[in-house]
């Protein structure tokens, strides 16, 4: 059985790892837009990981009480990605956009190698 706390710490510190990756690489590299884009769009999934974690575990206490089930936060997702495009549309000098993307997908890049990780390990 999977300990959800234990995962997302895991995927947390994998995250925060490749956060500093990308501050090194815009603070060394002539590639300031695209490693600006790849923290933002992290920064996003990060939060979209947070919010994923949070109403999971508030969906499985509302089960466990027999309580109406509420939305999994699909919409928050959706308008942080989307918020994400608009700040990368609005400042492209600052911010490239397929990076951004690259960045809003990074989360579940993340789990894939995790779980290829972890699976390997057992």
């Amino acid at each position: 059985m999977f300990d959800l706390h234990q995962m997302y710490r895991r995927y947390r510190k994998y995250m925060f790892l490749l956060l500093s990756l990308y501050a090194l690489g815009w603070g060394f590299t002539g590639h300031q837009s695209v490693f600006l884009g790849l923290a933002l769009g992290t920064t996003l999934s990060l939060f979209n990981l947070w919010s994923m974690v949070r109403k999971q575990l508030q969906f499985g206490e509302a089960v466990q009480q027999n309580k109406k089930v509420r939305s999994l936060g699909t919409a928050t997702r959706l308008a942080s990605a989307g918020l994400a495009a608009l700040l990368a549309m609005k400042y492209p000098e600052y911010l490239n956009m397929v990076s951004v993307i690259i960045g809003l997908m990074t989360v579940y890049i993340v789990i894939m190698i995790d779980y290829v990780f972890q699976h390997s390990r057992a």
